[in-house]
């Protein structure tokens, strides 16, 4: 299936299911009114969600609408508008260690054995087209662009099995960071706060068995396809380079807590080792001139500028649909 949540009328939006092409939605509000609930309740209706999904599919749907029309006039919000807990990996370990080496440093061997990760803010996850606002451009505004899942309720201690079992949706996530505030919040040893914006998620969530076998050992093995003002910058296989994959990231962060239904959970920035497929996040491009000719040239992001991050299937269809973003100053 493929869910997305259209804004209002409450902050966490109305779910809606979408066709496989993107093209058509309909409204399942006498199924589950949001997503939240439809994550709460998953089990007492995930049949009742599948079936009309297989009716849209078929147009059998009178009351389904156009989707693309609803995507560009901005009113699909993320596809979980707001999230109980958003826990971010570093699973890309060639990210890390271009990071280390560029202040000539080391990756610790702990590294390779227990994932990294932070607790970040979960309350206002943005829309595909939403605007990345920031106060200054001077914070070194920067994309970075992940899969994410939403899981189901996982208990404490839950093994990468159970976690596997918990996930109900993926998605894609731009990890807004703001690169000249997270070193001075790092050197207080305490993580990130104000160096990370609001996420965004792409228009739709799919279930797992939508991606077929392309989900495989928790990794989806497809390509991240990242443009900025409209020029290709990468295009990271999101099944390559990983250390650790999302069933161990999601038993990592419930290794002493549950997690509720609705926790994101996300693989952080997307990375290679082959440089040939360029980059998921501006600051390791920077990381990678700074050592290579001696100083960073690719610019953070300023105001007017624009982001796009989208994932194709092995036949070139969008699968979560594109999250395209324009930077602008925040204005209250």
């Amino acid at each position: 299936m493929k869910l997305a949540s259209l804004k209002g009328p409450t902050r966490d939006g109305s779910l809606v299911l979408v066709n496989r092409d993107l093209t058509r939605a309909v409204a399942v509000a006498g199924i589950a009114p949001t997503m939240q609930h439809a994550l709460e309740h998953w089990d007492e209706i995930h049949r009742k969600l599948l079936d009309a999904y297989e009716s849209l599919a078929c147009g059998g749907e009178r009351h389904a609408f156009d989707f693309q029309a609803a995507l560009a006039k901005g009113e699909v919000a993320a596809p979980l508008p707001r999230a109980y807990e958003w826990l971010d990996g570093s699973a890309y370990l060639s990210h890390v260690e271009r990071v280390r080496r560029a202040r000539n440093d080391h990756v610790p061997e702990s590294f390779y054995r227990d994932p990294l990760m932070y607790q970040g803010g979960a309350g206002d996850m943005m829309g595909p087209r939403d605007p990345i606002r920031a106060l200054t451009e001077d914070w070194g505004i920067d994309l970075e662009a992940e899969v994410g899942a939403i899981t189901g309720d996982v208990p404490m201690g839950a093994t990468p099995a159970q976690a596997a079992g918990a996930i109900r949706l993926l998605t894609l996530v731009n990890d807004v960071s703001f690169r000249r505030l997270i070193p001075a919040e790092l050197a207080k040893g305490f993580g990130f706060v104000n160096g990370k914006g609001a996420n965004a998620l792409a228009p739709v969530a799919v279930t797992p068995d939508e991606l077929g076998n392309a989900w495989d050992g928790g990794k989806i093995h497809l390509r991240m396809v990242c443009h900025v003002n409209g020029k290709w910058f990468g295009n990271p296989n999101a099944g390559v380079g990983a250390t650790f994959d999302l069933h161990q990231l999601v038993a990592h962060a419930a290794k002493t807590r549950e997690l509720r239904a609705g926790t994101l959970v996300g693989t952080g920035t997307i990375s290679n080792p082959d440089l040939d497929s360029g980059y998921a996040c501006i600051m390791e491009a920077r990381l990678v001139e700074q050592v290579d000719l001696g100083e960073a040239k690719t610019p953070f992001l300023a105001f007017g500028d624009t982001v796009k991050i989208e994932m194709f299937d092995r036949n070139g269809a969008t699968i979560f649909g594109a999250i395209e973003q324009k930077v602008a100053k925040y204005a209250g």
